[in-house]
C-alpha cells in the first residue's frame, strides 16, 4: 500500500474538510433565504422607519394634553410717547410704547424690561385631544399591519422565486442532458454515414437536432440568470448564482391537507385595509369634535421697568437714560381666568369635512370587501390546483419511465439499423419532455401550496412543510 506522511494526510484532511464546508455554505435553503430577505429588503426597512415615525409621533400627540407654559424676557431702548387714538396691533407690526400724550413729539429715550410667565390651558375641547390620540393610535396601528402584510408579501414572492430558479435550474439539467444525448446521436449518424449504412440527411437531422438543444440550453441559461437576479434582488445581495435546497426536487410537501390557523378576516392583507379603514373612522369622529368650543384655563404673571419715572408726565425730564434703571423691574401684575372660544362658522366647515371623511371610510370598505371576495375565490382556487398538480406529481413518473424505455429501445434498434432517425429523434423529443414534466410537476406541487398559504395568510402552511 501507498505509505502517506501523517503531516501530509492532516493537511490533505483539513483541505478536504474546508472544501467541504465551503461547498455546505454555498447551499442556501428556502428558511435563510427567508430571514435574509426580511432582514435586508429595502421596502421592509422603509416600512420599518414609517412605523417607528408613528410611534415617535403618537407620543408626541399625547403630549397634547400638557398645559402651554411660556416664560419670556425681554430688554428694550427707545423712546415713550403716546397718542390718544385707537390702535389695532395687526400680527404684532406695532410697538407697545406707553407713556403720556404730549402735546408734541420728544426723542427722550430710556431702557425698559418685561418680564412674563404664561400659563394656558385647553383643560375640556369635547374630547378633541383624545379622539386625536386615538386617531394616532389607529395611524400606529395600520403602519404595523402595513409592515406586517409587506413583510408576508415578501415571504411569498421570495418563496415562489426560489422555486421559479429552482425550477430553471433543474430544466437547465434536463436540457443539458438533452444535449448530450443528441450529440450522442450525432457521433452515431455520423460514423453510419461515413460507413454507407445511413443516408446523409440522417447527418443533417442529426445536426439540426444538436442546434436545437443548444438553443433550448441557452434558453434555459437565460432564465436561470434572471431568475437568480430576481432572486438576489428581494434577498437584498449583490447579484450571484445559487446552490439551492434540492428537498424541493426529492419529496412532495408531508401535509398538504393542512388547515390555515389563520381566520380570514387576520389576513395580514386583510389586517392592513380594516385598520386602514379604523383610521379613517377615528377621523371623523375627531372631525367632529371641531365643530365645538374649546374651554380654556390661563394665568399670567409679569414684572416691569422702566427708565420713565413716575412724574415725567408733568416733567419731560424726569427719566434716566441708564440701563439698570430699565433692567431693574418695579411694576408686577398678574390675572387668571377661564376662557371659552367658539367659531360658530366652524360647524358648517366641519360638517362637510366629516361628510368628507364618511366617503372615504366607505371607499376603504368597499377595498376590504373586494380584497376579502379575492382571498376567498383564491382559497378554493388553492385547493383545486393542489389537487390538479398531485395528480400531475403522480402521473409523471409513468411518463418518464415510458419515456426512457421508449428512447432506449429507439436508440438501439437505430444503432442496428432496425429504425429510422425520425422514429429516433421522435423518442429523445419524448424523453426530454417527460424530464421536463417530471421537474415541473415536482415544483407544482409546492407552488400550489405556497398559492393556498398566501391566499389563507398562513406562511407555515408552506414553510412547516419539509
Amino acid at each position: 500500500m501507498l505509505q502517506i506522511p501523517s503531516k501530509q494526510l492532516l493537511l490533505f484532511l483539513g483541505v478536504f474538510y474546508v472544501v467541504q464546508a465551503q461547498a455546505q455554505q454555498k447551499v442556501l435553503n428556502i428558511k435563510d433565504a427567508e430571514q435574509m430577505a426580511l432582514a435586508n429588503y429595502g421596502t421592509i426597512k422603509s416600512k420599518a422607519n414609517q412605523l417607528n415615525a408613528a410611534k415617535a409621533y403618537l407620543k408626541e400627540t399625547r403630549t397634547e394634553y400638557l398645559p402651554d407654559v411660556s416664560i419670556s424676557a425681554q430688554q428694550d431702548y427707545g423712546t415713550a410717547n403716546g397718542q390718544n387714538g385707537p390702535l389695532y396691533g395687526y400680527h404684532g407690526l406695532s410697538v407697545a410704547s406707553s407713556g403720556p400724550a404730549l402735546p408734541k413729539q420728544n426723542w427722550n429715550a430710556a431702557f425698559g424690561s418685561l418680564y412674563l410667565s404664561n400659563v394656558s390651558w385647553d383643560f375640556f375641547s369635547f374630547g378633541k385631544a383624545k379622539e386625536r390620540v386615538k386617531v394616532q393610535s389607529n395611524v400606529v396601528n395600520r403602519e404595523a399591519s402595513d409592515l406586517n402584510q409587506e413583510q408576508f408579501q415578501h415571504q411569498i414572492r421570495v418563496a415562489s422565486t426560489y422555486l421559479n430558479l429552482l425550477a430553471a435550474q433543474q430544466l437547465q439539467k434536463a436540457q443539458t442532458d438533452n444535449l448530450k444525448r443528441a450529440i450522442d446521436l450525432q457521433t452515431v449518424v455520423v460514423a453510419r454515414v461515413k460507413n454507407g449504412l445511413n443516408a446523409g440527411v440522417d447527418s443533417a437531422l442529426a445536426n439540426a437536432e444538436v442546434s436545437n438543444a443548444k438553443i433550448a440550453l441557452t434558453n434555459t441559461d437565460q432564465t436561470v440568470q434572471e431568475q437568480s437576479n430576481q432572486l438576489s434582488i428581494y434577498l437584498g445581495i449583490p447579484a450571484q448564482e445559487f446552490q439551492l435546497d434540492s428537498a424541493f426536487i426529492t419529496k412532495a410537501p408531508t401535509d398538504l391537507a393542512a388547515q390555515s390557523a389563520v381566520s380570514i378576516n387576520d389576513h395580514p392583507t386583510l389586517r392592513y385595509f380594516q385598520n386602514r379603514l379604523g383610521v379613517s373612522d377615528e377621523q371623523v369622529k375627531y372631525l367632529k369634535t371641531f365643530a365645538l368650543p374649546t374651554f380654556s384655563l390661563f394665568g399670567v404673571y409679569q414684572g416691569r421697568g422702566s427708565g420713565f419715572n413716575a412724574d415725567y408726565v408733568t416733567n419731560q425730564n424726569s427719566y434716566s437714560g441708564s440701563y439698570g434703571a430699565g433692567a431693574d423691574p418695579t411694576r408686577y401684575n398678574y390675572l387668571f381666568g377661564v376662557a371659552m372660544v367658539w367659531n360658530f362658522t366652524t360647524i358648517f366647515r366641519t360638517h362637510y369635512q366629516v361628510q368628507s371623511q364618511k366617503f372615504t371610510s366607505a371607499q376603504y370598505k368597499n377595498d376590504y370587501d373586494l380584497v376579502e371576495q379575492q382571498l376567498q375565490a383564491q382559497q378554493v382556487l388553492a385547493e383545486t390546483r393542489i389537487s390538479n398538480s398531485l395528480k400531475n406529481y403522480n402521473e409523471v413518473p409513468v411518463e418518464v419511465k415510458a419515456a426512457g424505455d421508449a428512447y432506449t429501445q429507439k436508440y438501439a434498434l437505430y444503432k442496428n439499423g432496425l429504425s429510422n432517425i425520425v422514429d429516433f429523434t421522435q423518442a429523445l423529443y419524448t424523453l426530454n419532455r417527460a424530464e421536463v414534466d417530471k421537474y415541473i410537476a415536482s415544483n407544482n406541487v409546492w407552488q400550489a401550496l405556497l398559492y393556498k398559504a398566501a391566499a389563507t395568510g398562513d406562511f407555515g402552511l408552506f414553510i412547516n412543510n419539509f
